[in-house]
């Protein structure tokens, strides 16, 4: 299939015009489900540290759950091959809260590789709750562009919404009872949340099971697709720069010459600012090309990202995080938008899921990077998260160029 079917087939064979209630449904269930994924981790390592565990065994039992996103590509397959995709994901969800909450259960009773084994199962299906979800939204929001790209405002909310929802439920649970409490509250949130995914609309298969790519033929094929190419490495680079802001707004509060508590403030921004800015989405959808609006926003998240490093006073600091927060937002939904309109239908679920989860991983290197250079210079983070956004743009714009160029083709001779 070539690009230019790819991009028509997405755009048009989207299914039927839902029932008013089908995106409700849909934030609902992706909440739900994103914020047992998201709070899962704390649970798992609050509940090992507070049982006298050492402090090695709560990093290794929360990697089990955060790693495999990794191969969730391998998984996501099924999302384009099965007869309802909706089966699919709503099964990944009851496999996440089965096997939580088994490994919460178990957890006392067994040796740690058992717990431990159930939480990598966990792990495996997790990117099924995100980016999994997420490729639904094409038949949920109809065939209307502005409408497709409102309801991306939604599913940026959603992730917005659950990364607070997640860990902030398990601390309250853990500090009024305990965190295996709180793991398996998470853990009947994915039930809830499985349910609710087989009430949404349904779509027609896109094409038949031996037509679909395996995971590295479709990994090829967005190096090969411009557009694609580009999500891809924007999203992993802007993922591995904003990851550095809540590291970097520790760090700078003697600079800012605020309290060391006052860092949960700028967080607060970053995250009050990302709602901000996928509300904006949903209120005014973004217009233009997905693919050119990722290289412009992304460039204005590095913009202020450099401003961050720069504040110099605590106020100034807060509308600077507000402010990335609110971009972030946006060039969010402007790659949920391009993994819509530019993946072919026969692996749409593949390329959502390989974008997320390499998006995840990014964020978590991002992070452990930014928490080793924040010492010899507190700002060093932001300032090459900065300079590497720049570069990542900078290719965007060229890549862009050339492969115009190359659709040209060569000027005819006079």
């Amino acid at each position: 299939m070539s690009l230019i079917d790819g991009r028509k087939a997405s755009r048009t064979a989207t299914g039927e015009q839902t029932s008013p209630g089908g995106l409700a449904r849909y934030v609902v269930a992706a909440t739900l489900a994103r914020s047992a994924d998201g709070g899962a981790v704390v649970a798992i390592v609050l509940l090992v540290t507070t049982s006298g565990a050492p402090g090695w065994l709560a990093g290794i039992l929360g990697a089990c759950i955060t790693a495999p996103h990794l191969f969730g590509p391998f998984v996501a397959r099924t999302l384009d091959t099965a007869r309802d995709g909706r089966t699919v994901i709503a099964w990944a969800c009851l496999m996440h809260g089965v096997t939580l909450a088994a490994a919460v259960l178990l957890y006392p009773l067994t040796p740690p590789i058992v717990p431990a084994l159930l939480l990598t199962v966990s792990g495996l299906v997790g990117p099924l709750l995100t980016g999994g979800i997420s490729s639904r939204l094409s038949a949920i929001a109809g065939r209307n562009r502005t409408s497709q790209r409102r309801a991306h405002g939604w599913d940026v909310a959603t992730y917005g919404i659950s990364g607070t929802i997640g860990p902030s439920l398990v601390a309250a649970v853990s500090a009024w009872a305990n965190p295996a409490l709180a793991a398996l509250i998470l853990a009947g949130l994915t039930f809830v949340a499985a349910a609710l995914v087989r009430l949404l609309p349904s779509s027609p298969r896109a094409s038949v099971p031996s037509e679909v790519p395996r995971p590295g033929r479709t990994l090829l094929m967005m190096l090969s697709t411009g557009p694609l190419r580009r999500t891809l490495y924007l999203t992993v680079i802007i993922a591995l720069s904003v990851a550095a802001l809540p590291i970097t707004a520790v760090a700078s509060t003697a600079e800012l010459g605020v309290e060391p508590a006052a860092a949960g403030v700028l967080t607060a921004a970053y995250g009050l600012g990302g709602l901000l800015g996928s509300a904006g989405v949903m209120i005014r959808p973004l217009r233009s090309e997905a693919d050119h609006l990722m290289s412009w926003l992304g460039a204005a998240v590095g913009v202020a990202l450099c401003g961050a490093a720069f504040a110099g006073m605590f106020p100034v600091a807060v509308v600077v995080y507000s402010l990335a927060g609110v971009l972030n937002s946006c060039f969010f939904a402007a790659t949920l938008a391009a993994r819509s309109e530019y993946a072919p239908t026969d692996a749409r679920g593949q390329v959502f899921v390989w974008i997320g989860a390499l998006k995840i991983t990014a964020g978590s290197a991002g992070t452990a990077l930014a928490g080793a250079m924040v010492v010899p210079m507190t700002h060093l983070p932001l300032l090459l998260a900065s300079a590497l956004i720049a570069v990542a743009v900078s290719a965007s714009l060229v890549d862009r160029r050339r492969e115009r160029a190359q659709t040209a083709g060569p000027a005819p001779l006079s």
